[in-house]
């Protein structure tokens, strides 16, 4: 029988999200159904204390029912190191708020376990990792002067402009041949920060759905298609994206088959992937989404599948 686990949720608050696509949500529901205890913390309540990584929050238990979803206990200090699993699920910006908690979380793990590994997250964001794969991915460049983004827009014309450590699709620009716009949105980017920019080369199949593979412990579950809405670029859900029951392919299954062992040897136990046509263009790591989609088309509760991958690992602690 498996031993019950106490279990610490770092994420953002829970009083405003979907329960309906949340995946942190169906995460702490299946542990509930499993028998684990939750406790739940935001980000700003985490702390550093003589020796102790410890924060602010309350014990939670959750339930599926819109406007009514979760319930607090007192809430309390505890030390994360009393804790067998602490998840890092904030959303990003990747900023040094998000890289601070990295810092912190890591001086506990792996005694207790953070999912996903706190080092590994903060050296490996969604897309630094993928330069590990040049082969995979579109024509790539991280730049900051313009001078060497304008260079890269004249090799390939038809290119995607975002920020190094955005998320949801926000700040996401294409820049077609003919567009003029790009020292317009570089002067606006610089304004708000000091962050380098990456650039892809625009694939058109995104058109047809950018892909969402979700992997767990290295090996690939499941995908959903994110379709963009009519006169958009980007397939985000967040950004408007619809999503749809999607098959691996046997690129996607080449695609996994590189990229798996490199996330099991670091410890990313959840990641999902974006792949647009036959590339690789993001290994989300931070606080990756999808797990409710995929589970309502494919039918498969992965987070039971993510929590038998954890709790093999705790009893083999």
């Amino acid at each position: 029988m498996q031993t019950s686990l106490r279990v610490a949720m770092q994420m953002d608050p829970i009083g405003g999200i979907d329960i309906r696509a949340d995946s942190s949500f169906r995460i702490m529901e299946e542990a509930q159904n499993r028998g684990h205890s939750l406790f739940y913390y935001t980000p700003d309540r985490l702390f550093f204390d003589e020796g102790s990584v410890k924060a602010h929050g309350w014990p939670i238990t959750v339930r599926r029912e819109a406007g009514n979803h979760h319930t607090l206990g007192e809430g309390g200090e505890v030390n994360l190191a009393d804790f067998d699993v602490v998840w890092l699920r904030q959303d990003p910006p990747f900023d040094m708020g998000y890289i601070t908690t990295t810092h912190l979380l890591e001086r506990v793990h792996p005694q207790t376990l953070v999912v996903n590994d706190p080092f590994w997250v903060r050296n490996h964001p969604e897309k630094l990792l993928v330069l590990d794969f040049p082969d995979l991915t579109p024509p790539t460049m991280i730049a900051r002067d313009l001078e060497s983004l304008r260079a890269f827009k004249a090799r390939h014309g038809d290119i995607i402009l975002k920020p190094l450590y955005g998320n949801g699709g926000a700040g996401v620009f294409r820049l077609g041949p003919e567009d003029r716009n790009l020292a317009s949105l570089h002067e606006l980017f610089a304004s708000i920060s000091r962050e380098p920019l990456i650039a892809q080369k625009f694939l058109p199949a995104v058109s047809a759905g950018d892909k969402r593979i979700i992997l767990v412990d290295g090996a690939p579950v499941g995908a959903i298609n994110r379709v963009p809405p009519p006169g958009e670029t980007r397939s985000n859900m967040h950004a408007g994206g619809r999503p749809e029951k999607a098959a691996l392919t046997t690129r996607d299954e080449e695609i996994c088959a590189r990229i798996g062992p490199v996330l099991r040897e670091r410890g990313h136990i959840f990641v999902g992937i974006d792949v647009i046509g036959d590339y690789l263009t993001e290994i989300n790591v931070t606080s990756p989404t999808g797990l409710q989609e995929l589970e309502r088309f494919d039918g498969r509760n992965v987070a039971a599948g993510i929590w038998e991958v954890i709790e093999a690992r705790r009893s083999a602690a």
